[in-house]
């Protein structure tokens, strides 16, 4: 077995940091620019409701499905070397979706750019834990890199939004240059480092990938026609690859999955709870800015500045819950934020048909969507490393990612078949928004309020489930300090 090597960095603030940090500001980045970009997108392509849902799908279907392969092909095979992999494909990835020449090049380049950032992410987080020693300067590593992600989403609702008043193809452009100087400053600054050499269950991560895809689809093409082949097919050909995944975990050697991880019913309750959380985000996401561009004609920059409250929110509440998940039982703070996101969502639902003004109805509600968002994912984040060992934070912290991507990629086209079944019955229409009539659009819009209605029964079901999530305060503790030991190293 092979270790990684000590750490010997002291000081946070140095070329290391910013490469490490940078390409998580580029993965955060573009999930926000993109869902910005797509109403742009969507006119610019000429592509139907169901089918720009793909733009977002594609990339986090393939981020979240093959996030922990990605994992061990760093510990196997060098996780410098696999960073760099990651972020070179992850920037040529980025160049075909600017280039795309119609929606099936732009689909297939999302995936692979999901692909790549699959690679990149996890192994970044294992190079921040080789790069600094341990203690203070490992945890302020660890903080920056956090950082990241709520800069990045501030910075994409502003950027995304300048850059697609220019061009859509800019938002993906943008990530070229970014992307050459990371890929240049890791090959300068990071140090190789490896992990224990285990099997690689590659069979288990592609048939899990091509399962959820093809689920995916089925559900996509449904409101067109329940009984179309490319349904019924997808369906049934989504059941054959999910069961054989099954059976690949159950045998294999070192499964992607382990099963042992879903011992505890609490914790399993957390992680169901985090996909329906990743659902309620992705479509909040979506379905906002295609309402404000679509329906209320803002443009881009509008679009993005009007939902910035959203991540301010979100910060404001996840810096109270992470302090009360030490006093309170983790599920009533969940609880409590599913109660916030249900009453914005049915407030959002109620005012969809009727144009309303930014202050206070838009502007108001986007804030506390995102402060109930705060309030219920921190503590589940927190209970998913509930009372366990220091070993095991790398393996549920990775899980939970994949649950919320993959999640969001399910919710958003589940959701999104609703939104077209709902505004086909009113009258609508599958065509772009900019060929819609004044009817059409007024279908349209009652369609984005059943997605609104349908994020508030996604919260009530994420309350449902919390009841069956039992941890304590003090697991929630405990949680926290074998965090805490396993960035700073104690364990090694």
């Amino acid at each position: 077995m092979q270790s990684a090597q000590p750490a010997t960095r002291d000081k946070v603030f140095g070329p290391p940091i910013f490469v490490l940090g940078g390409m998580q500001l580029l993965v955060v980045l573009d999930g926000t620019v993109a869902a910005l970009a797509l109403p742009r997108i969507q006119n610019a392509l000429s592509m139907s409701e169901s089918t720009s849902k793909w733009v977002i799908t594609a990339y986090v279907l393939a981020f979240g499905g093959l996030m922990l392969l990605g994992g061990r092909l760093g510990d196997t095979f060098g996780r410098k070397r696999m960073f760099i992999l990651g972020v070179s494909t992850f920037t040529l990835t980025s160049l075909l979706c600017g280039s795309a020449w119609d929606q099936y090049s732009l689909i297939v380049g999302r995936g692979l750019q999901g692909a790549s950032a699959a690679i990149a992410a996890p192994t970044a987080m294992a190079l921040l834990a080789t790069t600094y020693t341990p203690g203070k300067a490992r945890n302020q590593a660890f903080a920056v890199y956090a950082a990241m992600t709520g800069v990045g989403s501030v910075a994409g609702l502003i950027a995304g939004g300048v850059l697609t008043e220019i061009t859509w193809r800019l938002v993906f452009w943008i990530n070229v240059p970014i992307g050459l100087l990371v890929a240049v400053g890791a090959v300068m600054y990071l140090r190789e480092s490896q992990g224990e050499r285990l099997a690689l269950d590659v069979k288990g991560a592609i048939l899990a990938t091509v399962g959820c895809t093809l689920l995916v689809l089925a559900v996509s093409e449904g409101p067109n026609g329940w009984t179309q082949p490319v349904v019924l097919v997808s369906f049934v050909l989504a059941a054959i690859s999910l069961a054989w995944f099954l059976i690949v975990q159950r045998k294999a050697t070192h499964p992607i999955l382990p099963f042992e991880l879903f011992s505890n019913t609490s914790r399993v309750a957390a992680l169901i709870a985090i996909l329906l959380a990743g659902a309620i985000m992705m479509c909040m996401a979506v379905f906002i800015s295609q309402f404000l561009q679509g329906i209320l004609k803002y443009s881009p920059v509008q679009s993005g500045l009007s939902v910035v409250p959203f991540a301010f929110g979100l910060g404001i509440a996840a810096a109270i819950a992470s302090k009360l998940a030490l006093r309170f039982s983790p599920r009533w703070l969940v609880m409590v934020g599913g109660a916030i996101i249900l009453w914005s969502c049915v407030y959002a639902a109620s005012i969809s048909s009727k144009h309303p003004p930014y202050l206070p109805d838009i502007g108001l509600t986007v804030a506390v969507v995102g402060f109930g968002v705060g309030f219920a994912v921190i503590p589940l984040t927190l209970s998913v490393v509930a009372g366990v060992k220091p070993t095991e934070i790398g393996p549920l912290t990775a899980l939970a990612q994949v649950a919320q991507n993959l999640g969001g990629a399910i919710g958003l086209v589940v959701v999104g078949a609703l939104v077209t079944s709902r505004a086909l019955s009113k009258g609508g229409t599958t065509a772009p928004v900019k060929d819609m009539n004044p009817e059409q659009l007024a279908a349209q819009a009652s369609g984005y309020g059943l997605a609104f209605a349908a994020c508030a029964g996604i919260a009530v079901l994420a309350g449902l489930v919390v009841l069956f999530m039992r941890f304590t305060p003090q697991d929630v503790a405990e949680g926290q300090a074998a965090q805490d030991q396993a960035n700073t190293g104690l364990t090694d």
